[in-house]
C-alpha cells in the first residue's frame, strides 16, 4: 500500500531554514508526480510545490517561490523540500502527497513553525 512519511520539521526562527523529507514506498516512485501541501492552523490546505517525476517541471505557489525547492531521489524514493528565508506565516503542518488510481494519499504531515 501506499505510504508516505514526512520528517524534518520543528521550530526554526525567522529567517531560518529547514529541509523536509518524504519517504515514499508502495508505488512506483521514480515514475510518479509528487507535491507538497500545507495547512496552517485555521485555514485550508494548500499547494505549496508539485515536481514531475523526472524533476524537470515544478510548480511553486507565488507565496514560497524564490524561498523554497523541490526536489527528489528517485533511486532513494525521496522527496524533498527546502525552505530558505522563512516566515511565521509558514507555520504549518506540511505534507507529502501523490495521486495514483484517482486517489490522493497524504502522509501523516510535519509540524514546522516559525517563530522568535
Amino acid at each position: 500500500q501506499v505510504q508516505l512519511v514526512e520528517s524534518g520539521g520543528g521550530l526554526v526562527q525567522p529567517g531560518g531554514s529547514l529541509r523536509l523529507s518524504c519517504a515514499a514506498s508502495g508505488f512506483t516512485f521514480s515514475t510518479t508526480a509528487m507535491s507538497w501541501y500545507r495547512q496552517a492552523p485555521g485555514k485550508e490546505r494548500e499547494l505549496v510545490v508539485a515536481i514531475s517525476w523526472s524533476g524537470g517541471s515544478t510548480n511553486y505557489a507565488d507565496s514560497v517561490k524564490g524561498r523554497f525547492t523541490i526536489s527528489r531521489d528517485n533511486a532513494k524514493n525521496t522527496l524533498y523540500l527546502q525552505m530558505t528565508s522563512l516566515k511565521p506565516e509558514d507555520t504549518a503542518v506540511y505534507y507529502c502527497t501523490v495521486r495514483k488510481v484517482g486517489i490522493n494519499y497524504w502522509g501523516k504531515g510535519t509540524l514546522v513553525t516559525v517563530s522568535s
